[in-house]
């Protein structure tokens, strides 16, 4: 009644519904009648009382806050500290005054500093890639292959974007075009160390400042180049640069789909997590794909013992072993003793959902679903 009528039935996000279902499930028990349940850590349920005894009870009783009470692990609580203080200090970088002209010895110029970064970002772009000549490259058009060029594609849409608008900042700041308010807003932008509008826009989802953006940006071109250059599949694919990992994901359903002869939408993805890392995988699996580059929040894996743990005290992202991705008929996935982990792009989850791959775990799934435990790119 509670969980999908009176109150579920308002909230619209499934992962949303399934954690308010998990706590109605934890805290709604039997043993509430018989008085020996803890509503939370430390916190046992109060006997029969009327409404001032019970504020009261709250009052002496309840501990003080922590993430612990909520059934999440105490990095949560760094986690939320760092945003919290990331975030006044980018408020109070953005509250500078802007004028050009910096005081005696206050180093270089706004101007500057916009000029040399700019130079450095047009030096280090690579070429677009040339798509008549890649397709012109292939005899069939595989699942993979598609994926390949469609974020080819998209790459050169964002790095397009990005040479354009630079070429147009550099003019302006030489004195050989008027000034706009995009150009102002672009040199604004790249002085205060974040991702321009108009290129987040064509880009994927990220919570980077600029520096550490470009560098991701530059390193996924390097991926595709590798791709592409010879059209094999990699060994390991790094599952973060994509643009749209959805598309490679539902990729080994349909090629496997195709050899087997199988309904696509009776297809699951079955994710099974190896004890090794990128390095020590020299070609990619006859079925499926290895992928890298997952980072686990919430919790930790534990490679020997190939199931979800406790995280350790101040990791708050550690990173996955490298995972094996293959399809099965939707009708053969082992549901005993999994946790279904949504895998998101980025730490913001909500929009940037991607998939939900089942991990394996001793514990009962509700212990993961209350520390908000999930994958990241």
């Amino acid at each position: 009644l509670f969980g999908e009528i009176m109150y579920g039935g308002h909230i619209t996000d499934d992962w949303d519904r399934r954690l308010c279902r998990t706590y109605l499930e934890e805290f709604i028990r039997p043993e509430m009648l018989e008085g020996d349940l803890s509503l939370a850590p430390g916190f046992p349920l109060p006997g029969n009382m009327d409404l001032i005894g019970y504020h009261q009870y709250i009052d002496d009783q309840l501990p003080a806050e922590s993430p612990y009470l909520y059934g999440l692990h105490p990095n949560a609580e760094i986690g939320f500290l760092t945003q919290t203080s990331e975030k006044l200090f980018r408020t109070v970088l953005e509250l500078q005054p802007r004028d050009g002209h910096a005081g005696a010895g206050a180093g270089a110029t706004r101007e500057e500093k916009v000029k040399a970064l700019l130079e450095e970002i047009q030096e280090r772009m690579t070429d677009e890639f040339n798509m008549a000549e890649l397709l012109a490259k292939v005899e069939e058009r595989s699942p993979y292959i598609v994926v390949a060029f469609q974020e080819c594609e998209r790459m050169n849409v964002l790095t397009r974007e990005i040479r354009r608008s630079l070429t147009e900042l550099d003019l302006g700041l030489k004195g050989e075009l008027t000034m706009t308010g995009d150009m102002e807003t672009l040199q604004n932008a790249l002085y205060l160390d974040t991702v321009p509008e108009p290129w987040a826009r064509r880009a994927y989802p990220s919570t980077a400042g600029l520096g550490a953006w470009f560098l991701d940006l530059l390193n996924r071109i390097k991926e595709l180049e590798a791709w592409v250059g010879d059209l094999a599949m990699p060994s390991t694919v790094w599952l973060t640069g994509f643009f749209n990992p959805q598309s490679f994901l539902t990729a080994i359903m349909q090629s496997t789909a195709r050899k087997n002869e199988w309904p696509l939408d009776q297809m699951a993805l079955q994710c099974d997590v190896t004890k090794k890392n990128r390095e020590d995988f020299r070609s990619p699996p006859r079925e499926g794909a290895y992928i890298h580059g997952l980072f686990m929040e919430g919790a930790r894996w534990d490679a020997q013992a190939g199931i979800i743990t406790e995280a350790k005290l101040k990791d708050l992202t550690p990173p996955m072993p490298v995972m094996f991705i293959k399809a099965i008929p939707a009708d053969k996935q082992d549901r005993r003793s999994v946790y279904p982990c949504p895998v998101y792009k980025t730490c913001q989850r909500g929009p940037t959902y991607v998939w939900t791959f089942n991990l394996k775990t001793k514990e009962n799934p509700s212990k993961w679903v209350l520390a908000g435990v999930a994958l990241l790119l």
